[in-house]
């Protein structure tokens, strides 16, 4: 996973150590800057517990740790930072010193270098002003902790050239980060309302509408998250909370300015006593009150451009880890209540209602949310999933979406090639199983007959199309994430890539070409070995195999990609190849001998990744391992168009098994027990 990039950050407190610590975890070279060594001991030793921590979690090895570390360059010396591509400013949240750092960054730096300030309460503009080559200046504002929390605001400047914020969004994207855009403006997209939500709270208190136990449990219930909002301001600090509200509200109105209260509580220097019981008689008063300021500065932030209705909303799922974002909360809720909430808080305060939701309220409906974002770059179009924080889950709306935009796509004679892509840490990490599940107990099955219809369908087209079609295979790819990309021409991936089908562990079989599109590609004892074990393999692998086409460095895709779609649409729909793969020989020859065979087979007395399959085979649900390796099998001796009927023609048989049920809905909770019914 090492990178020739370097990378730096200044500023070694709890955040620039936090940005430091994932640069290093994605295989950056990291010089990290201080002032003094002591300061830079302590960012280190932040680094080193955080690390430690993961490892006791089990999250990452102790040779991955160490190797974090390795790639850690403290120092002292600012020339150093000419090294770097990047240089992210991490001090303290005063603008004249961020401005003396910018002034000395742009001392020793290339002209070229990007110059990213994680601010959260300054104009980028002001920090770009003050340094040659203000084109390069972006904004890049990370949340605690840095090295977990995957949002990053990118925030471009009124001076920052379209090359240095395409080349800061790429960097964010390889660092594992999921990016929103926002304009530079107060609050840029996330804390422009969860500022408010946190001052509304308190207003609420000091109001006497209800106590803080109460405020506590009910924000909890309303947004189903672990820590209300007094909690969260005892977590990252009171004075935070204000120095928040102070900034907003000096820049925005009296709004956003801290409640009499807060300022109080920062005075006395003490946390907020959560002590007590709630009165749930008072849990609606509180949730119209908070609900309608944040969906009242939700709508004032799209209309002033600062940021869309769905980065908005991820920017709340990602970064504050909210069940939901502001504007599916007013689904949620109701247009026309969440509108009346809204109306209520600018009543409240004198403010006007929205544009966005009053002409939301005129239509009737829900928001409808762009899930697939289409982008052009001469003859390629780029299709993307926008679903980061459900790692790009397909469901009903995103295979409406994404067949639409494919047609849009197709129908264009300038484009040449369309690439299917995921936006965040996955590509696309198959179905939304609640959508089987909640049809399951609602004995519907031919819902999922005909979404899964729908979905072959729209696959099927991607062969059909004079253009090239190419996964971008950037992330994790499950299930029908991996079926979608082996429906395209081509996979290109980068090492963050990976591919697996982990249907049978969960009682159902791969339904949208995965137990015929594998076998034509790796041949059909290597995907009798991937389907039926469920392992999981990297895009090395993968490209070993034969399954994956190219594996490039990220910065790299864009070549890649442009450089497979040159040698033409290949033919998929052909008898699987008869020959192994070098290196695979021993798992071919196990995944070669027929189903029955295998369970009885000891895998003690089997060597290597084939001995860990055929173990797997025990965690199986039965009827779900028979009937894909019927599929497979008799698959490979007709054609793609009668394997992929096959595959439909037993999903009622599989989905109307206990199994099924039992896998799906105990997923992510416990393991499942399966008994062949």
């Amino acid at each position: 996973m090492a990178h020739e990039q370097t990378l730096a950050v200044v500023g070694a407190g709890n955040m620039g150590s936090g940005i430091a610590q994932k640069m290093a975890t994605e295989g950056f070279r990291v010089i990290l800057v201080d002032l003094d060594e002591a300061a830079l001991q302590r960012g280190v030793t932040n680094i080193r517990n955080t690390l430690k921590e993961a490892v006791e979690r089990k999250i990452m090895s102790a040779e991955v740790a160490e190797a974090v570390i390795a790639r850690l360059l403290p120092t002292t010396d600012w020339s150093r930072l000419a090294e770097a591509e990047l240089v992210v400013e991490a001090v303290f949240e005063d603008l004249e010193v961020k401005r003396t750092v910018f002034r000395r960054l742009a001392e020793n730096c290339r002209p070229d270098t990007i110059l990213g300030s994680n601010t959260s309460s300054f104009y980028v503009r002001d920090l770009a002003s003050v340094v040659d080559h203000p084109e390069r200046v972006i904004g890049l504002h990370y949340f605690y902790h840095p090295a977990k929390n995957r949002l990053v605001e990118v925030v471009p400047a009124e001076q920052s050239s379209p090359e240095a914020i395409a080349k800061a969004w790429t960097l964010q994207e390889a660092m594992g980060k999921t990016p929103i855009a926002c304009q530079d403006a107060p609050g840029f997209v996330v804390n422009r309302y969860f500022v408010p939500w946190l001052n509304e709270a308190v207003r609420l208190l000091e109001e006497g509408v209800a106590d803080i136990p109460t405020i506590e449990a009910a924000a909890k219930k309303a947004w189903r998250i672990g820590m209300g909002p007094f909690e969260l301001m005892n977590v990252t600090g009171v004075p935070i909370a204000m120095h928040a509200a102070n900034t907003l509200g000096q820049q925005l109105g009296a709004f956003y300015a801290p409640a009499a209260l807060l300022c109080a509580q920062v005075a006395k220097k003490e946390n907020w006593s959560l002590a007590g019981e709630p009165d749930p008689s008072r849990f609606a008063a509180v949730e119209e009150r908070m609900l309608g300021a944040v969906f009242m500065v939700a709508g004032e932030l799209v209309d002033e451009g600062v940021g869309s209705i769905e980065d908005t909303d991820i920017g709340a799922r990602v970064g504050l880890r909210w069940s939901k974002g502001p504007f599916e909360l007013m689904n949620v809720t109701g247009i026309e209540r969440a509108v009346a909430m809204a109306r209520a808080c600018c009543e409240r305060y004198g403010r006007e209602l929205p544009g966005v939701l009053a002409t939301q309220l005129k239509t009737g409906k829900p928001f409808d949310f762009t899930l697939v974002e289409v982008e052009r770059d001469g003859e390629v179009c780029t299709l993307s999933l926008n679903r980061p924080d459900a790692m790009n889950a397909i469901n009903q709306d995103v295979v409406a979406q994404l067949s639409a935009r494919f047609a849009e796509a197709s129908a264009d004679p300038e484009l040449k090639v369309i690439v299917i892509a995921g936006k965040g840490k996955g590509f696309i990490a198959g179905a939304d199983i609640r959508f089987f599940v909640k049809n399951i107990e609602k004995n519907d099955i031919p819902a999922i007959q005909s979404f899964t219809a729908e979905g072959q369908e729209l696959l099927a087209r991607f062969a059909a199309s004079d253009k090239v079609v190419v996964a971008r295979l950037d992330g994790l790819s499950l299930g029908g994430g991996s079926e979608i990309a082996m429906a395209c021409d081509y996979i290109v991936a980068t090492d963050k890539g990976s591919m697996g089908f982990p249907e049978t562990g969960i009682g159902i079989y791969p339904g949208l070409g995965g137990t015929q599109r594998l076998s034509r590609r790796v041949g059909l004892p290597l995907a009798r070995w991937l389907v039926l074990s469920g392992t999981a393999v990297d895009a090395k692998t993968a490209q070993a195999m034969g399954l994956v086409d190219a594996v490039v460095p990220h910065a790299e895709l864009g070549s890649a990609i442009r450089a497979v779609a040159a040698r033409g649409k290949p033919n998929r729909d052909q008898a699987p190849p008869s020959t192994v793969p070098a290196g695979f020989e021993s798992i071919a020859t196990v995944f070669d001998q027929d189903l029955a065979t295998l369970l009885e087979t000891d895998p003690s007395g089997v060597e290597g990744p084939a001995g860990k399959a055929v173990k797997a085979l025990r965690f199986k649900a039965p009827i779900a391992l028979r009937l894909a390796d019927r599929l497979m099998r008799e698959g490979a001796r007709v054609s793609l168009k009668e394997g992929l009927a096959m595959e439909l023609a037993h999903l009622d048989e599989i989905f109307r098994t206990k199994d099924a049920y039992e896998g799906l809905s105990t997923l992510g909770k416990a393991r499942p027990v399966y008994r062949g019914e």
